[in-house]
């Protein structure tokens, strides 16, 4: 069986060795469950194994008289195995070692991709512990709505995640099949017996049916699934570029020491991270509509489908496997502004706790659409510099009629809008013991994280 998760980095899955490699590997599976059955002299796989070395230099040239790529691979290993090279690619087509090598290192590639997706979630608690009673104001429409908390913020990029991450675990499992059932899918030179002893020692299942290619629909799904991943981490930095606005500044990526934000203004901090994850998530999201074109194909097949994989597929997973990575490190390091929020609550003079004001004057009595008027024309009063939110509040007769002064007080207590925040968090991390953050705030100055492995 083939180890697939032992290489260094994603570049490392998509080099031409690399496919070879799992071309002669697929190859050498159906010589050896051949041998099994009697139907290949027993010892030719091994013989072949031993002799062999892939050339990529070599099979290029030969490819440039053939115009094919499988064809000079297999002159390039028939070389080198002398009479035994006889026995490879008997009743198979290219596409049944494209399609099942394909599907091998789009397995790899995955399983860096969940590596990464795991660091990101552990990023993600470690932020949403240490700032999970962090008070700032929560927005609708980019207005000012009612106190949330910046770690119930983050505990919400969490679940999200995780279910990306169930996402693209059901996309490897359906991308990860093979197919070795000949030109037109047929089994007319290869009994199914053979398709399902290699795949099981390659570690795949067989493809139930199949004309001469695995069918496109499951690259599209698992292309679709990396497009959602990026349309989550595109939702991240969108959040944390409006975070970091000027005006705003409730928090922002760690500025390096020795950074420089523009060539013209030396003032500059940009979020520059964020910006990048944001374009290259339109990158990955285009591929995705390139996989779903490539469903549809002639008949039993052409290979319109292929010169388009070609980019797609290492273009995404490579993109898919640097945000993740780019992603924790700048979540890692996040400086955040917890006084600077409370500010920010602050700013409307309180017209945040209307809905809360509005409640307590339905609940003892008053009927909610004459409560709803008077709490509201004291909400455009303030909003028009008239006065302040509570002050006019207090001065209303009908709503003094209903509340006391402690009970409109009451109302204007942020805290009150954590008081499910315990129950919430443990709905989303389970009933864990608080872990240590290393995310930092504004007094504290962070280490410098590092990716885990080389992009």
């Amino acid at each position: 069986m083939i180890d697939r998760y032992t290489l260094p980095c994603m570049g490392a899955v998509w080099t031409q060795t690399r496919k070879y490699e799992l071309w002669l590997q697929v190859e050498l599976a159906v010589c050896e469950a051949m041998e099994q059955m009697g139907q290949v002299p027993h010892g030719v796989a091994a013989r072949i194994r031993k002799k062999v070395t892939i050339n990529p230099s070599r099979i290029a040239a030969i490819e440039h008289v053939t115009k094919h790529d499988v064809i000079a691979f297999l002159e390039s290993v028939a070389e080198q195995a002398g009479k035994d090279g006889r026995f490879l690619h008997a009743g198979l087509t290219s596409s049944d070692i494209v399609d099942t090598s394909l599907a091998l290192q789009l397995v790899e590639a995955a399983q860096l991709i969940l590596d990464d997706v795991r660091g990101l979630l552990s990023a993600l608690r470690d932020l949403a512990f240490a700032h999970r009673d962090t008070l700032m104001v929560g927005r609708s429409h980019g207005i000012h709505g009612e106190p949330i908390s910046f770690g119930w913020k983050v505990a919400i990029w969490f679940q999200e995640f995780q279910r990306q991450q169930l996402r693209l675990e059901a996309a490897i499992a359906d991308i990860a099949v093979g197919k070795l059932s000949g030109a037109m899918g047929t089994f007319a030179h290869l009994s199914p017996s053979i398709e399902k002893a290699v795949c099981q020692r390659l570690g795949l299942k067989p493809a139930p049916i199949s004309n001469q290619v695995i069918q496109r629909d499951r690259h599209a799904a698992f292309l679709s699934a990396l497009a959602l991943m990026a349309a989550s981490i595109e939702k991240v930095a969108t959040e944390i570029r409006h975070l970091q606005r000027t005006e705003v500044l409730e928090a922002e990526e760690f500025f390096e020491p020795g950074q420089k934000g523009s060539s013209a203004m030396p003032h500059k901090r940009n979020p520059i991270s964020s910006e990048n994850l944001c374009g290259l998530a339109r990158v990955v999201r285009s591929n995705s509509l390139a996989a779903l074109e490539n469903v549809a194909l002639w008949h039993e097949r052409d290979i319109s489908h292929s010169s388009a994989e070609r980019i797609i597929l290492p273009d995404s997973t490579i993109l898919i496997d640097y945000m993740l990575v780019r992603l924790t490190n700048m979540l890692s390091k996040l400086v955040v502004y917890p006084e600077r929020m409370l500010v920010t609550l602050n700013q409307t003079g309180g017209l945040i706790y209307s809905q809360r004001l509005l409640l307590a004057l339905v609940d003892k009595g008053a009927i909610r659409k004459e409560a709803y008027e008077h709490v509201q024309q004291h909400a455009m009063a303030a909003w028009k510099g008239e006065g302040s939110f509570q002050a006019l509040i207090e001065q209303d007769p009908f709503i003094a009629k209903h509340l006391s002064a402690k009970e409109i007080a009451t109302c204007f207590n942020p805290k009150a809008y954590l008081r499910h925040q315990q129950q919430i968090f443990a709905r989303v991390f389970g009933r864990q013991v608080q872990r240590k953050s290393s995310t930092r705030t504004q007094s504290t100055i962070p280490k410098k994280t590092s990716t885990k492995r080389n992009i």
